[in-house]
C-alpha cells in the first residue's frame, strides 16, 4: 500500500469515526442529558467537518500531481 494510499485510507476511517462519536455524544445526551457528551458529540462533528474539507483539498492535490 503505498503512503498516498494509506493516507487516503486513513482519513476516510477518521471521517468516519467522528460521525459516530457525533452520533453517540448526541444519543447520549438525548437519553441521559448529559452535557459533556453533547460538547464531545459537536466537537466530534467540527472535527468530522475539518477532515472532509482536508480530504477534499487532498484529493484535489492528488490529482494536480497525477
Amino acid at each position: 500500500m503505498s503512503l498516498r494510499a494509506f493516507h487516503v485510507a486513513f482519513i476516510v476511517a477518521s471521517i468516519v469515526l467522528s460521525l459516530v462519536v457525533t452520533a453517540w455524544g448526541v444519543r447520549e445526551f438525548l437519553n441521559e442529558g448529559s452535557t459533556s457528551a453533547l460538547v464531545i458529540g459537536i466537537a466530534a462533528l467540527g472535527s468530522g467537518i475539518a477532515m472532509v474539507i482536508y480530504g477534499a483539498r487532498f484529493f484535489r492535490k492528488l490529482q494536480e500531481l497525477a
